[in-house]
This record gives C-alpha cells, structure tokens and sequence, in this order.
C-alpha cells in the first residue's frame, strides 16, 4: 500500500509542477530589427531554449512566442551575429521590447574550381568522378542500415560492435546530459525549429538547444557509426534525427540496467 502511496505523491507533484509551469507562461512580444540601420528584419528564427518552442518574425519583425521570466531566447538570421537574451519581468511590465541584431561582415576567400578533365573516354572518365564514401551496410532483421565509412574487413566489425555494444560507447556521452537529451522529442515536434535547422549547417543551433559542444555531437555521430562524410555535410535537422534515433537506441538498451 505504501508503494503505491509513494507513486500516486510523486504522479501527483509532476503535474502539479507541470500546471504550475504552464500557469507561469505568457505570451512575449518583441521586435527584431537591424542593429546599424533600424529596420525591422523579417523570417528572424527564435528559440526559447528552455521551454523548447519556436517562433519566426513578420514583416514588421514583430513575433511572439510563449515564454516565462528567466526563459532565455535565441535569435538566428542568415548573415547576422546569433545572440541569446533572458526574459525578464520588466520586458512584460512595458513591452516594446526591441531586439537589435549585428550584421557580419565576412571576408571573401579567393574559390579554386576544379574540374573533373572529363575527356569522352568512359573508361578514363570514371576514374576521375569523386566517389561517396559514406558506405551503409543493411543486416537482415533489421529495418535500417549502418553507416561504416569505408569499404573494408574492419568496416563490417564497426557495424557489428555498434550493434552488440553500443551502450558502452555512448552511455558516458548521453548520460553526462539527458535532460538534454530529452528535448529531442520536443524539438522535432515544433515546425518552427525544424524549419530553422533544415536551413542551417553550422550546428550552432544544435549546440544552444541540447547543451553540447560540437566535438560532443561529432563524438555521438562516430559512435553510432555515422561516415564522416555524412557529419560533414548533413544539415542540422539530419544530424538532430540521427542523434535522435542513436539516443532511443541506447535507452532500448539500458532499459534493464
């Protein structure tokens, strides 16, 4: 009987935690606009990192996005600096808040293009096409195939061991972070922030939503046996699935332990 008292008192305090959470949200309105000209900037991606939920900007730079004080923002436009900002109680007292965000000013690189000297002999011209090496090995039983990288013996082993062991490899990386690691299913649920991450290849949104370095993701990718190839040029929102799907991997795994 005092199991199930024990239970009942916990399912009861995280609701009653969950409604106290909801109760605190309010709708946030705020403009974005261009630090140097003060103009408004329209389709300007935000984040609330903590509450997990996106927003995009009007014409008008105008959005609103449900947040509570102490939540904190990221801001995302293509050729301005990110930045994040922390809601406070005054930006809900006066409103009128406006967001100022700095362009970037890069420095074009001279571009060698380099030709395939294709020459009309199939033969030769074969030779000279780039090859894919993201190579994936599908094992029956199984409804989907493993990246190993390169076509040898070892890859075979690679994908094997991934399958066998994989709790060992990544157990340090998820469990350092699994709240983290839980907003993954709060993050594919919002089109806003997919949206933002399709378009996006410098995962520096991936780093501000899960709290992890770059080389954290690279490390989780390697030991799911993703291909370099596919970690180099994947979008955010690839690279947010295949982590995804490694990380219910690992839980399936360490159910029993």
């Amino acid at each position: 009987m005092k199991k199930y008292y024990f239970w009942f008192c916990l399912l009861f305090a995280t609701l009653a935690m969950a409604q106290e959470e909801n109760q605190n949200l309010r709708n946030f309105e705020a403009k974005v606009v261009n630090a140097q000209t003060d103009r408004p900037l329209q389709n300007v991606h935000i984040i609330n990192l903590t509450q997990v939920i996106g927003a995009i900007t009007d014409k008008k730079g105008d959005f609103n996005i449900p947040a509570a004080v102490n939540d904190t923002l990221f801001f995302s436009y293509l050729g301005f600096k990110s930045q994040k900002i922390r809601v406070t109680n005054d930006m809900f007292k006066y409103g009128d808040t406006k967001i100022a965000m700095t362009e970037l000013a890069y420095a074009l690189e001279e571009v060698v293009v380099k030709p395939y000297n294709l020459t009309g002999y199939l033969e030769i011209d074969v030779k000279n096409i780039p090859i894919n090496t993201a190579y994936q090995y599908q094992i029956a039983g199984l409804s989907k195939g493993y990246e190993a990288g390169s076509k040898n013996p070892s890859a075979v082993t690679k994908v094997l061991g991934a399958i066998m062991n994989p709790a060992d490899l990544l157990r340090n990386l998820f469990g350092k972070k699994p709240r983290q690691m839980r907003k993954l299913t709060k993050v594919k649920q919002d089109d806003h922030i997919r949206d933002l991450l399709a378009s996006k290849f410098d995962r520096e949104t991936l780093e501000e939503l899960l709290q992890l370095e770059k080389v954290d993701i690279e490390d989780i990718l390697n030991n799911c046996n993703y291909s370099k190839s596919f970690i180099r040029t994947a979008n955010d929102l690839q690279i947010l699935d295949a982590i995804s799907k490694c990380y219910e991997e690992f839980k399936v795994l360490n159910r029993d332990k």
